[in-house]
């Protein structure tokens, strides 16, 4: 027995089938696991895209201006804490700028008005005013930053650390 249509009554469209829980939780999921795979897209490129170092005015990895030249007596070290750099003013009035770091591993290195040095607290390296090592395990002089005198105003360049081998009265600047 097949059972016909009516011509008049509307067709009946085919019954749907409610959305079980099964498949519910099957999109929760796959949602969930799309915007994990998405953050961690994210993370991982952020963590591998180089960071590009901010020059800083006044402040390590920047120009820092020190002060006047006559603040600065022949003999002397100045530490610049923010610009992480000694100022050493030379017997002949030359002008070095000392990172405070050590060449051997890294560590701070305070300037030991009494020793007339500075000396590394981690491994016992030290060094002379003018970054020269005096014991080692430090394998090279203190690095040097570029420094200028301005209308009797002393600049210091902290953006980039010059590496030397020795102390030469030429890296001191005399104005």
């Amino acid at each position: 027995m097949t059972r016909h249509r009516q011509s008049g009554a509307p067709p009946t469209p085919p019954p749907r089938d409610p959305v079980t829980r099964r498949a519910a939780l099957q999109r929760m999921w796959r949602a969930l696991g799309a915007i994990a795979l998405a953050e961690f897209a994210a993370m991982t490129g952020i963590f591998l895209w180089p960071r590009q170092p901010k020059a800083r005015e006044g402040g390590y990895g920047g120009l820092v201006t020190a002060g006047p030249l006559d603040q600065f007596p022949p003999n002397s070290v100045t530490a610049f804490a923010k610009g992480q750099f000694y100022l050493v003013r030379l017997g002949d009035g030359g002008i070095l700028a000392l990172s405070r770091k050590c060449t051997h591993l890294g560590c701070t290195v305070p300037w030991s008005e009494t020793d007339q040095r500075f000396m590394c607290p981690c491994h016992a390296s030290s060094f002379d005013m003018t970054g020269m090592v005096l014991s080692p395990p430090a394998p090279r002089p203190l690095d040097l930053y570029v420094v200028r005198v301005e209308e009797g105003i002393v600049k210091v360049d902290t953006s980039t650390p010059i590496v030397r081998k020795r102390f030469e009265l030429s890296q001191a600047v005399h104005s």
